[in-house]
């Protein structure tokens, strides 16, 4: 078995829809933007990750830029394989190999998924010369990352906001009780961020951009303790067609977000009602954990809290806790077996 074992590297991947990490040998070695730049005559793969996320809403016609994964599922079989064989490919291990090995892998996936889509996760790990493939939900992983000890009787509730989708879930004995899976996350926010820019200033940005306003003044609410600067943001006028700037603050974009924010609170308070009592009676004790990047909106702890009556807390580096999680379940696969799916 021991030279099948030098055969054989073993990764944990997290499949995001806005980025996707990759542990090998306990670190992450992969952290890049989940899009692909593909040429459209020849249907070659130009560029992945942080490469391709500059050409974004700059190319021309020979160029087509796709996010082969919506809603946390692979939604472009094709783009999404060539994506992940380049990012398998650049793990440095992998890299000076002469020949490819074969993977175990485990793969996080949302735990709204559907049995088709669990499929077509499995068939791209296949094509990629996976040999022992195992899935685990994403709350889960969340759970193991932030350092709880899922397998004890004591019930414990996760938030993970992703890009695609927002994963809520009251593990409990190394199972998930009761679960929410909703499709407001990172990617909406940057939506909600350029329908109000239009609306409002009638300035239409790009994608990138508003997405870098979000992260430089997104927030959750408008009374927040420190809040960011006033940004800058360039675009073209609707109206006369000219490059246009206008000065945005972190109150806009607290408006700009609620109705969004409101559908994740109400899914909160939707699985908190399914929760059977003594599992409500450890959450009052414990409070609810905050991971996944979009939870790094600033103030939307603190709006959680408020509308919970319940402490959240936020997960340190909470853009890796689930990858974080799996890695761990990787190099724990035999106590980890209950929740892993083969």
């Amino acid at each position: 078995m021991g030279f099948f074992d030098f055969m054989t590297e073993e990764i944990a991947i997290d499949l995001g829809t806005a980025n996707t990490l990759i542990i090998h040998r306990g670190k992450v070695v992969i952290d890049s933007p989940s899009i692909v730049a593909i040429n459209r005559n020849t249907k070659k793969l130009l560029a992945t990750g942080k490469e391709a996320r500059l050409m974004q809403g700059k190319t021309h016609s020979n160029i087509k830029i796709i996010r082969p994964l919506k809603d946390g599922v692979i939604a472009d079989f094709e783009a999404s394989e060539q994506m992940i064989k380049e990012f398998i490919k650049q793990i440095p291990t992998i890299k000076r190999r002469y020949f490819s090995p074969s993977l175990r892998m485990v793969i996080c996936i949302p735990s709204g998924i559907t049995e088709v889509e669990k499929r077509a996760v499995k068939d791209s790990a296949i094509h990629m010369r996976g040999t022992d493939i195992y899935l685990i939900y994403e709350p889960m992983a969340a759970a193991i990352g932030i350092g709880i000890d899922i397998m004890e009787p004591k019930g414990n509730m996760i938030i993970d906001i992703g890009g695609g989708t927002t994963e809520i879930a009251v593990i409990a004995l190394g199972g998930i009780v009761c679960d929410k899976s909703v499709k407001v996350a990172g990617d909406v926010f940057t939506n909600d961020i350029s329908y109000y820019l239009r609306t409002q200033h009638n300035l239409y940005v790009g994608e990138h951009t508003a997405e870098k306003i979000k992260i430089e003044v997104g927030a959750a609410t408008e009374d927040l303790e420190s809040p960011p600067e006033d940004m800058l943001v360039q675009g073209r006028d609707l109206l006369s067609g000219k490059p246009k700037q206008i000065q945005i603050s972190y109150r806009e974009i607290a408006k700009a977000l609620d109705k969004s924010i409101l559908r994740i609170e109400d899914a909160v308070m939707e699985t908190l009602s399914e929760t059977p009592p003594e599992l409500s009676a450890d959450i009052y004790n414990t409070g609810i954990y905050l991971a996944g990047g979009g939870s790094m909106l600033r103030g939307l702890d603190k709006r959680l809290s408020r509308k919970t009556d319940l402490p959240v807390y936020l997960a340190e580096d909470p853009l890796k806790a689930v990858v974080r999680g799996t890695g761990i379940a990787l190099k724990n696969i035999e106590k980890y077996k209950v929740i892993l799916m083969k």
